[in-house]
């Protein structure tokens, strides 16, 4: 799938599934230095993803700072033709105005991923 170079970051899209609805947000970093990924909280909001007292709140530090999340169980996260499901999945408020995420290497690994700086893409190993 097609990435895109801009301010010095590789962007790509992600689709969301919960509670039957889908969404997919555009704006997510491709972020190798990103142990996990994480979607902001704003961007699922209009499909149900809220902070509930069941969900996990966990602290991530890094250069930003510190920084607070909820894990919930999602049906399913889809970044190109690929889709996990049924997976628990972190989100957060994002401070970066045109930042809707992170892919982090928790989905890059499991999905066998490389990425094509030459021509941009996001490629899957068979």
């Amino acid at each position: 799938m097609k990435i895109e170079y801009r301010d010095g970051l590789l962007f790509t899209e992600v689709t969301v599934h919960f509670n039957g609805q889908k969404k997919t947000i555009n704006n997510i970093v491709i972020d190798t230095g990103a142990s996990h990924t994480l979607i902001s909280q704003d961007e699922v909001d209009d499909i149900g993803i809220r902070v509930t007292l069941e969900d996990d709140i966990i602290t991530s530090y890094g250069i930003g700072g510190k920084e607070h999340a909820f894990t919930k169980e999602i049906e399913a996260f889809q970044v190109g033709e690929y889709t996990l499901r049924n997976i628990q999945l972190d989100f957060t408020s994002f401070r970066y105005h045109t930042i809707n995420g992170l892919l982090g290497l928790d989905i890059l690994i499991n999905g066998k991923f490389n990425i094509d700086l030459d021509k941009l893409e996001l490629l899957r190993l068979q």
